[in-house]
């Protein structure tokens, strides 16, 4: 999994230790302009400015500090130069700096509760997104996830993978809306595929399973709001030992296939219903089966990676790009497609990306366990 936590769009960069002595640079070169330039000029006026500045930046008593400091050079000015109104902008300057203390301190408390919403966040992410190994036996995997907002840790995106005796397993979804409810119902899918993909022997039935989870996790909501808690999925399966995969597609983007230079976008034959809509427009799954060979790459993605749009609208060219990759791996692929729609995009995305990268290396004995299925 690309880490740490996953690389993410439009992350504040520290401050530097210019930016941090700015407000005492700002202090200097005002003093300095107040005193070598004619006083009609009055550049004193300013000084109100430098804690202004500070309380951006600087905790409650380097602020008040510098207020000070700029009070007295307001009072020493007025010294030299008679008549400058020294006592209106000395007002001004407690005036601005009592505000700028008041200021800093709600930046600080404001802070201090991101960071913990933060570490919440984090924990939330460790449960839906847990870290996953890089190798199933013939399959290397690596995951991105991409958060819209600048400082979210996660949203309605979800994924995950497991090796069962049926085969490596993967699911990789996207729940309608934003918040709390959409982390919650992708946290109620993952946690019941992780169950499912081990109990049921075909995907059909991990599909009811989880639109079952999902069903009853939008019953706790308002009726109105049914109809818009519905998520999309993509479920494959990856037999050990054989050489075809299986593809259940619910309403979502399809994966992308390259094999031996050729990219094939693998739709499905039939539809299979939405995530929470399967009462309203019956459970038939269809599930679709595509010949694979070692050294397969394939791509499988969220709606927010086609939907990302550069400046003048214009959609990220997902096939496009991905045929004019050299034979990468996993890791290299997802590192690319983070590059590049951070490029693309002007370092801003609308809707929250995850992917999962697969390759097929040699493929390792079946598994012999008595009793299992076949396949």
């Amino acid at each position: 999994m690309i880490k740490p936590g996953r690389p993410r769009l439009r992350r504040r960069p520290d401050r530097g230790p210019l930016t941090l002595l700015s407000p005492v640079i700002l202090t200097v070169v005002i003093a300095t302009l107040a005193y070598t330039t004619p006083r009609e000029v009055a550049f004193s006026r300013l000084l109100p400015a430098a804690p202004a500045l500070a309380a951006a930046m600087w905790p409650v008593l380097p602020t008040v500090l510098l207020g000070t400091v700029c009070l007295f050079l307001m009072i020493g000015l007025g010294v030299v130069f008679p008549g400058l109104g020294t006592w209106w902008t000395a007002s001004g300057i407690v005036a601005v700096t009592v505000a700028a203390a008041y200021g800093s301190h709600v930046r600080l408390q404001r802070e201090r509760t991101l960071f913990q919403v933060r570490l919440v966040a984090d924990a939330a992410q460790q449960v839906v997104l847990s870290p996953m190994p890089r190798r199933f036996g013939g399959v290397e995997i690596e995951a991105l996830y991409l958060a819209a907002a600048a400082e979210a840790r996660i949203g309605g995106d979800f994924y995950e993978v497991v090796d069962t005796r049926y085969g490596v397993r993967l699911l990789i979804g996207d729940v309608r809306g934003k918040g709390l409810p959409a982390v919650g119902q992708a946290a109620a899918m993952v946690n019941c595929f992780r169950e499912a993909a081990y109990d049921e022997a075909d995907l059909g039935s991990v599909a009811r399973r989880l639109d079952a989870s999902s069903t009853r996790y939008s019953a706790a909501f308002p009726p109105q709001d049914l109809m818009e808690r519905f998520a999309t999925a993509l479920l494959v399966e990856i037999p050990h030992g054989g050489s075809r995969i299986g593809i259940l597609n619910c309403g979502h983007p399809p994966p992308l296939l390259l094999s031996r230079g050729e990219l094939r976008t693998l739709e499905p034959t039939a539809p299979s219903p939405l995530l929470n809509l399967a009462e309203l427009t019956g459970d038939h799954y269809s599930i679709d089966s595509f010949g694979v060979v070692p050294g397969d790459l394939l791509l499988l993605y969220t709606d927010g990676v086609t939907e990302a749009r550069d400046r003048d609208g214009e959609f990220f060219p997902l096939a496009a790009w991905m045929r004019r990759q050299a034979p990468p791996g996993p890791r290299e692929l997802l590192g690319a497609l983070h590059r590049d729609l951070l490029h693309y995009s002007g370092g801003g995305l609308d809707d929250d990306i995850a992917a999962l990268a697969v390759r097929l290396r040699e493929v390792p004995e079946p598994l012999e366990t008595p009793g299992d299925p076949a396949g």
